[in-house]
């Protein structure tokens, strides 16, 4: 019986130091793509695929996060007191208790930043998704996975067909049989060489996770980068469950690097109607 998803977890406790200096005293995860915050696109996209409970593990400096997701009693009373519609903060108020927060003390790594929400997890599935992988797709890209998910169970991760140039950029699938989007996980590699990739099948920021693999993280050593990786983790449990990625129908940015942040506001604002038009004449200018 495969056990339901309920919680997510969102690592965001890492410093930014690629989007230095706007990251000196703002989370990475509040960058706005066109006129809403990286975080906010994940919950929503978390909320969409059931899930209840969202855990953020945090560092210092990221008050902004949880102020995003609280109510604003100033700000909301001088609106309605100018009768503007609150609509537009509908997606920053969940219902109280359904947000967790637990702090990561250090950068140590994804592996570790996971590890920390272990009491909060408990002895459930759970998923985790990086804010940076901004997934856009119609169903989202977590509900794709829980449809998936519901039919094989086990731990499961979201793959894409990258470079082969880029494949040390990534953490790399050794694939087994394949049905259609469902990828058999055979092994895992952490950031390998081109030359020595078992495939071009890469893992991107959203997984589906059984709660042993906390167990796991415990004794995990420092892989690549000197920190605890989750991919390493979660190769040490190939053969004791099932584990698939699944490949992704839909677009994703890299808003973890400038220019790919920079491309996913110049595609979301050209759907947009209030802004497309504008965007799409002045790139027509350039």
């Amino acid at each position: 019986m495969v056990r339901k998803l309920r919680k997510a977890v969102f690592p965001v406790g890492g410093l930014g130091t690629r989007f230095l200096p706007a990251t000196k005293a703002m989370p990475k995860e509040m960058l706005p793509v066109v006129d809403k915050p990286l975080i906010q696109y994940a919950v929503e996209e978390a909320l969409e695929a059931g899930i209840e409970q969202m855990i953020f593990v945090t560092g210092r400096g990221k008050h902004a996060i949880e102020d995003h997701f609280d109510i604003a009693y100033e700000l909301e009373a001088t609106m309605a007191g100018r009768g503007k519609s609150l609509t537009v903060l509908e997606g920053t108020r969940l219902t109280p208790g359904n947000i967790a927060y637990c702090r990561q003390q250090e950068p140590m790594g994804l592996g570790h930043a996971v590890w920390c929400a272990r009491d909060i997890v408990g002895d459930e599935p759970f998923a985790v998704l990086l804010a940076d992988d901004f997934m856009v797709g119609k169903p989202g890209c977590l509900k794709q996975m829980v449809e998936a998910y519901e039919k094989v169970g086990g731990n499961m991760i979201c793959a894409q067909e990258v470079a082969h140039e880029n494949t040390d950029k990534y953490g790399i699938i050794t694939p087994g049989t394949r049905d259609g989007a469902l990828t058999e996980v055979k092994g895992l590699v952490e950031k390998p060489k081109p030359e020595a990739a078992p495939s071009n099948l890469a893992i991107v920021g959203r997984y589906i996770l059984q709660p042993e693999v906390m167990r796991v993280l415990e004794s995990q050593e420092k892989g690549a980068g000197g920190e605890i990786q989750l991919t390493d983790a979660m190769a040490r449990m190939i053969g004791e469950m099932p584990f698939h990625g699944v490949t992704f129908d839909g677009v994703r940015h890299d808003c973890g690097d400038k220019a790919g942040f920079i491309q996913a506001n110049i595609a979301l604002a050209l759907e947009r109607a209030d802004v497309g038009p504008a965007v799409k004449a002045f790139i027509d200018r350039l």
